[in-house]
């Protein structure tokens, strides 16, 4: 897991997007953003002003503000007590709305970080949802080539000098992009989503065995590099004999999946002998995944169709 958490971190990320800027408690500008587990501790990571309920992240919109000016001075300040018990890291005041002095007291007197944003508090709480949960997701590195072929996340994986990287340049001169090549990060972003991206040492670096390192971005354009992409097809190049070949079950391909934190990623085992084109291969693997995310099963409608031809027969 990622443990810079910091409420600078956050402001350096997202600073520039967001049009954030510090109205008070910067002295808390190292105090980190807590994980949270709802169902433990009843808060949650971010979201719009709530106390019962609270928020690590609590953003304050023009409904709010319009809500706090309603308030008698009594009800106001029990407002802000809770507010600022420690339950919140961080408060936003977004829609273009000035921060109020007695919150910007409190802010400096409790070293709690406020933020002003003229984003709308809808956009703010979406952006940093997304930030924090990739900060947070469960995190994993696999070992393999990762890349993005007909739009469709693949995993090249295989034994070293199995291939992996020539099929990967192959590929890449075909067109397709490369996110991660040797050591890609997946992270669980939501139940059913592993989003995978290079680190950033490797970012833009492919090893071939014989030339060495080459930089993809340099050699084929920007457009060759995929900053992230999620997982939906792992592709394991396997050395086989012709004997080892003719086992593999003829209709639905050598497939099983791989479970991956807690998701079941799609497997495919290619065979690898001479005289077999891996890049086209791994193009119809990627075009038959996707088929099959629609519905459309080639190897059931061939077993129809035989069933058909045989009952009129």
């Amino acid at each position: 897991m990622n443990t810079d958490a910091s409420v600078g971190t956050l402001f350096t990320a997202l600073a520039r997007k967001l049009g954030l800027q510090w109205a008070a408690g910067r002295t808390g500008e190292a105090r980190s953003i807590k994980h949270t587990d709802s169902e433990t501790d009843g808060t949650t990571l971010v979201g719009h002003l709530n106390l019962i309920h609270p928020n690590r992240v609590q953003v304050v919109g023009i409904t709010e503000c319009r809500y706090l000016q309603k308030l008698h001075e009594t009800s106001r300040r029990n407002f802000l007590d809770q507010l600022f018990d420690g339950t919140s890291d961080l408060i936003v005041i977004g829609d273009g709305e000035a921060a109020p002095d007695d919150i910007k007291q409190r802010s400096e007197a409790s070293a709690t970080p406020l933020l002003t944003s003229s984003q709308p508090t809808s956009q703010l709480v979406n952006y940093l949802q997304y930030y924090l949960t990739n900060l947070f997701a469960r995190k994993i590195t696999l070992h393999g080539v990762f890349m993005e072929v007909f739009s469709v996340g693949l995993l090249i994986t295989g034994d070293p000098s199995v291939g992996k990287s020539e099929l990967a340049l192959e590929l890449l001169a075909r067109g397709h992009r490369l996110v991660a090549d040797d050591a890609p990060i997946f992270a669980k972003t939501a139940p059913e989503i592993l989003s995978g991206r290079c680190p950033d040492i490797l970012r833009d670096f492919l090893e071939v065995r014989g030339l060495g390192i080459l930089n993809i971005r340099a050699m084929f354009g920007d457009s060759a590099i995929k900053q992230a992409r999620n997982l939906r097809l792992i592709l394991k190049l396997v050395p086989m004999t012709e004997e080892q070949m003719h086992s593999i079950d003829r209709l639905h391909g050598a497939r099983t999946t791989q479970t991956i934190l807690g998701i079941e990623i799609p497997e495919i085992t290619l065979p690898v002998a001479p005289g077999r084109n891996l890049a086209v291969l791994a193009e119809a693997a990627a075009r038959n995944h996707t088929l099959l995310l629609k519905g459309f099963d080639s190897a059931k409608l061939f077993m129809d169709r035989q069933a058909h031809f045989m009952d009129n027969s």
